[in-house]
């Protein structure tokens, strides 16, 4: 098996679309020295600098060990060999300590958080966008 490197801006760019964060907006979160432009040339970099990837966490709320080890190809494999043989319980219910509906009602709560933090956040944006309008 080959160690394939991660692509640390295109993590960057896959959770802030996931979040429905446009390139403007986090240029607008991480600074004046930032804009659209630069947030797309930033997306293309294989490897982000330290500092700059724990910026870039605080303001997405995402952690920083998600950009840097994130690996779509291998996240898509492990979904499709847990979800190929539906007649079996998921594999994450293996060796499990919780029942398998104790589990789902767990990601289902962890969704939800999930769905609302992201409509905060949405709301919270718009409210700068409406200040920014204003001044």
């Amino acid at each position: 098996m080959q160690n394939k490197k991660i692509h640390q801006g295109r993590n960057i760019k896959r959770f802030r679309e996931m979040l429905g964060i446009k390139q403007e907006a986090l240029a607008f979160d991480l600074g004046e020295d930032w804009n659209q432009k630069k947030i797309s040339l930033l997306e293309q970099k294989e490897t982000i600098e330290d500092l700059l990837l724990q910026k870039i966490s605080e303001v997405l709320k995402i952690p920083v060990e998600a950009f840097q080890n994130f690996d779509e190809e291998q996240a898509i494999n492990i979904i499709s060999n847990t979800f190929d043989n539906c007649q079996q319980p998921a594999s994450i219910f293996y060796n499990s300590t919780l029942n398998p509906v104790d589990q789902l009602i767990k990601v289902h709560e962890e969704k939800i958080a999930l769905y609302e933090r992201m409509l905060k956040e949405k709301d919270e944006m718009m409210t700068r966008l409406e200040q920014l309008i204003q001044k």
